[in-house]
């Protein structure tokens, strides 16, 4: 053995025994309690990250230890690998998205083996392999056939150059996230799911994911947006036909004043008067130009023009002009918004700026608001006035009873709105799931029948960066038979949103070489749920939410039986350097291969663990990995040099231990308790880390040579270090675990117990305070009694001095903790 550590004479090794032995190969086995645990899957974008690293450290720490503990763990790995990025490349660098990609897999598939990361890769799967995608377009099918996947036109998401459809995220500032050109707002058939169907379980089961996040759970109930209010329908004044609006605040509706509208809703164009038609046109072009999320952002300048036309309030008969309003969004409610500019403050600075007329609904207790000398829209609660029969009631009373009153009078009802929309699925590009459909001249939309799947993504498509969808323009793709009629028909050219296959992939993974379907239901029923499942934070909205929503189609389609797919989720902080998230842009990149060339894979893994805990950001530090980097050498020092003595040692008899070797006995077993607690309750690796250093300083700090006797309690610690350590730095451990003698693997040795009876401290270092102050400490035995606790503390001669002349009104013993003296 050598007695410097040289991480590349290491960790080769013990990766070449891991893939040999099959160490990680995870199979069914009801005798074991399984565990199931999961990283978010990477975009194959060519080179892994420290982010990487440190997401993927952090759940191999997580499988290792409780494979340790005897579970049988499911750790698997794969790709997310359709997606734009792949078309961009495949221009840039005249390639194919495909070859790229698994140029790119092949490449990061090495970086993450050398990582020493403990997956079974007889389970890898990448999206864009066709034995993925082929069930994918199943399921597609089945989802089409129950109405959950349908086509309609929509707005959506619009870049000119690129010629595709864009995600909201994929908008940055109003430009295209990939070209920089405005992105417009555009009419368009698409494929959807009916997300919206889930909704209300969607929601209800947040309430039941109590692994999760609260953060996380927050922005999901608000994506998904449940109100309770009433849709009001307003007459137009012409009589020919009514705006419908959704409120909650039904009890403002005899104080609104004009009508909003989205510049999306149907009738924008057919309410503008001829005299107002150039000026609507304008403003709808203009505002289609606008980042929806810039449009709804409380500080955008609220915009608008009069179409010309009038509505009529249904509860007072007043005549209501008809705007469009910039803030006001098509994709919640109606469209549409009764504007009480009294009430809300948006419609406030809409009314001000055109000059509309204001009209109080609701007082404040004790105070009478004037609408001419209103400065801001009030929306407290308060009493009802101006509102006819309801005058004189609480408003908060009043939403009932007016709500009734709509009913009773037909001209509105009570109704649940929710703001999540239907997922459109999409996307004008090549490197994408095709959607699994036919359009005939004669039939419409058909289905392509399942014995026909898979629908092959063709390998001919050329990549010139122009001319929008490049799958559209292979004929032998687009070109078919309607399998209804047996006339001509043309394929569907959109592909799906890689969300698609993010959303079921954790489903594959229990039974992915199942060739009779997309799930083999008996080893989906063994794996799932997924126990601990660890992604960033970004994630939390859109793959999260549609990850649950499939789980529960997928159910409900006969394939698993789970509710939902994760029963615990960690979001891990980012990796910071120079104050900013690392990126190319920033230069303030750490390459990952550099590190691992240096210090070696396990130094990565334990700066990466023990700088942060995991759901904080980590701030790089390279005194940090040198730190890391001369820990393990010293411990690797540690056993070189103890090797020669403790190599024979028995095991420990604790009645002929010395009183220091009783003393480094109670420090092992605490430290064993603390590093399994912090590791299985709290995944606080930093402090678990922390503990074995503080053990290493207490072996470095004891004399075994002086006294023979206690050589088992130092072998004992040795080893208990060696083992605590194994799930942070797996390589460095089984090295010395095998130098120490053993045969069996350290997963298949298991994770050390702690004897109850050794954590149980001899004294108690009880802390003394007089009037709230520290003034002494003292030393007394676990089970002392509290009487004779107290008389310690106040014979004690540094108390004696505060007591000289006062009087002892109180004494109080906090168990194990403080005697408080309270003297006058």
């Amino acid at each position: 053995m050598e007695e410097k550590y040289v991480p590349s004479a290491v960790e080769g090794k013990w990766q070449q025994f891991w893939d040999t032995h099959k160490s990680f190969k995870a199979t069914e086995d009801a005798t074991r309690k399984k565990y199931y645990l999961l990283e978010m899957f990477p975009y194959p974008s060519g080179k892994i990250h420290m982010g990487h690293v440190r997401n993927y450290s952090i759940g191999d720490v997580i499988a290792r230890f409780k494979r340790m503990q005897g579970y049988n763990v499911l750790h698997p790995m794969g790709w997310d690998a359709f997606g734009m990025p792949a078309e961009n490349a495949a221009i840039q660098h005249k390639s194919h998205p495909a070859k790229w990609t698994y140029e790119n897999i092949a490449y990061m598939r090495g970086q993450l083996k050398r990582l020493g990361l403990s997956y079974d890769w007889e389970r890898e799967l990448a999206t864009c392999d066709v034995d993925y995608y082929k069930w994918e377009q199943k399921i597609f099918l089945e989802m089409y056939k129950k109405g959950l996947a349908y086509k309609k036109s929509s707005a959506v998401n619009w870049c000119p150059k690129c010629e595709t459809v864009l995600a909201n995220e994929q908008v940055e500032d109003g430009c295209c996230w990939r070209c920089d050109s405005m992105v417009q707002q555009k009419e368009l058939e698409q494929w959807s799911f009916r997300i919206t169907n889930y909704a209300q379980e969607l929601l209800d089961d947040t309430y039941k994911l109590t692994g999760w996040p609260e953060r996380v759970l927050t922005m999901q109930r608000n994506w998904i947006g449940r109100s309770v209010g009433c849709e009001i329908d307003f007459p137009l004044e012409s009589g020919l036909g009514k705006i419908k609006v959704f409120t909650t605040r039904q009890d403002t509706v005899f104080g609104a004043t004009f009508m909003s509208l989205a510049a999306e809703h149907p009738l924008a164009l057919d309410l503008a008067s001829t005299g107002q038609r150039a000026a609507v046109e304008a403003f709808i072009d203009k505002v289609k130009k606008t980042d929806r999320i810039k449009r709804s952002s409380d500080d955008q300048e609220k915009e608008g023009v009069f179409t010309g036309s009038y509505c009529v309030n249904p509860v007072t008969n007043v005549k209501m002009p008809i705007y469009l309003a910039n803030f006001v969004l098509m994709d919640y409610g109606t469209g549409a918004v009764m504007a009480v500019p009294t009430h809300d403050q948006r419609d406030f600075e809409f009314a001000k700026k055109y000059d509309l007329p204001l009209k109080v609904v609701i007082q404040p207790e004790g105070e009478t608001l004037e609408a001419a000398a209103m400065t801001e829209a009030y929306t407290a609660e308060g009493t009802m006035v101006n509102s006819g029969r309801f005058d004189g009631m609480g408003n908060a009373d009043a939403k009932e009873a007016i709500a009734d009153f709509l009913e009773k009078e037909g001209i509105g009802k009570k109704t649940v709105n929710f703001r999540l929309r239907d997922w459109g699925i999409s996307r004008q590009r090549y490197w994408g799931n095709p959607i699994p459909v036919i359009n005939c001249d004669l039939c419409g939309v058909v289905p392509v029948p399942e014995t026909d799947l898979p629908v092959v993504l063709p390998m001919d498509a050329e990549f010139t960066g122009e001319g929008g969808n490049p799958l559209a323009r292979v004929e032998s793709f687009t070109t078919c038979t309607c399998p209804q009629c047996g006339e001509a028909a043309r394929r569907e050219t959109d592909t799906m949103d890689t969300f698609v296959q993010s959303s079921w992939y954790f489903l594959r993974y229990c039974s992915p070489k199942f060739t009779s379907g997309p799930l083999d239901r008996e080893e989906v029923e063994h794996w799932m749920p997924v126990d601990q499942y660890i992604g960033g934070i970004e994630h939390a909205v859109l793959h999260l939410l549609y990850a649950r929503f499939f789980t529960k189609v997928l159910r409900d389609l006969g394939y698993c039986n789970v509710d939902e797919p994760f029963s615990n989720l960690l979001t891990q902080g980012m990796v910071i350097k120079d104050g900013a998230k690392m990126s190319k842009s920033k230069g303030n990149v750490v390459d990952p291969n550099a590190l691992i060339e240096r210090y070696g894979a396990d130094t990565a893994r334990l700066f990466s663990l023990f700088a942060a805990p995991p759901e904080k950001d980590l701030d790089w530090s390279d005194q940090g990995v040198d730190g890391s980097y001369r820990f393990l050498n010293r411990v690797w020092r540690l056993v070189y040099d103890v090797l020669p003595a403790i190599k024979q040692a028995g095991s420990v008899q604790v009645d002929q231990l010395s009183a220091d070797g009783k003393k480094l006995r109670r420090a092992v077993h605490k430290t064993i308790k603390k590093v399994s607690e912090d590791v299985e309750d709290r995944f606080h690796f930093n402090t678990a880390i922390a503990a074995v250093m503080e053990l290493v300083n207490a072996i470095h700090g004891f004399a075994a040579k002086d006294a023979p006797e206690n050589v088992a309690v130092v072998r004992e610690a040795v080893e208990s270090v060696v083992r605590l350590l194994a799930p942070f730095v797996p390589h460095f451990a089984e090295e010395l675990w095998a130098e120490l003698g053993h045969e069996v693997a350290l997963e298949q040795a298991g994770w050390p117990g702690y004897d109850a009876d050794a954590v149980v401290d001899e004294e108690i270092t009880v802390v003394i305070q007089v009037n709230g102050k520290l003034r002494s400490k003292l030393t007394v035995a676990p089970d002392a009694k509290e009487d004779d606790v107290r008389a310690a503390a106040l014979a004690d001669d540094k108390i004696l001095p505060y007591l000289e002349g006062k009087t002892v009104k109180k004494v109080v013993y906090v168990p194990g903790k403080l005697v408080s003296i309270v003297v006058a």
